[in-house]
């Protein structure tokens, strides 16, 4: 059985990136969220950035919880060393899993897998689906574009300013946690009146 305390979901890629920084801000959040006394669930695997987070957590005595769907185990390499290792049938099957065991999200920078992830808890949010927060961790302004477009969406009245706001964006893995959990997430609806 769970202990009582809240599990931080990370999206993270299975690549490195291209500069040393990713890989050594995933560490760093990994190791945030274990010494605050949060669990760490995230996708499985002992490669990229998600390996970094993973490592980081454990180094400091850390609950992690990975989630690996079958047949990813043998691209991805399955973490061995993980407090709890969940092998599940599909990446919907992962997905769900993940979003159940969080109590908030936070995407590293990654490609479109950790991308299609935010997206997904993003859109649960804005459809009252779940009052769970997001946030990305802008390592060296990499989510900066995103963000740019994200504001243009508002702009061009696609997405309404109450939602734009619900994806928080921080440099700083304590500080972007601190601000997620202490997040109101809204009920309001995408066509509910607000």
């Amino acid at each position: 059985m769970r202990e009582m305390k809240q599990y931080i979901c990370v999206f993270a890629g299975s690549s490195d990136g291209r500069l040393p920084l990713y890989a050594e801000a995933a560490g760093n959040l990994g190791a945030v969220i274990a010494k605050n006394g949060y669990g760490l669930v995230y996708g499985g695997a002992s490669v990229g950035l998600m390996n970094e987070v993973a490592q980081g957590a454990l180094s400091q005595g850390g609950e992690v919880i990975g989630i690996l769907p079958q047949w990813l185990e043998s691209w991805e390499v399955a973490h061995r060393g993980l407090t709890e290792l969940r092998i599940v049938d599909s990446m919907h099957e992962r997905k769900a899993q993940m979003a159940a065991l969080a109590d908030t999200f936070i995407v590293l920078p990654g490609g479109i897998g950790s991308l299609e992830e935010c997206f997904e808890i993003w859109t649960w949010s804005q459809l009252s689906i779940h009052q769970k927060s997001i946030g990305l961790l802008n390592v060296a302004g990499y989510y900066d574009q995103l963000q740019a477009f994200l504001d243009h969406t508002v702009h061009e009245g696609f997405l309404r300013p109450t939602h734009r706001q619900l994806l928080l964006s921080e440099s700083d893995p304590q500080v972007l946690l601190d601000a997620l959990l202490a997040q109101s997430v809204p009920s309001a609806g995408k066509w509910e009146k607000t």
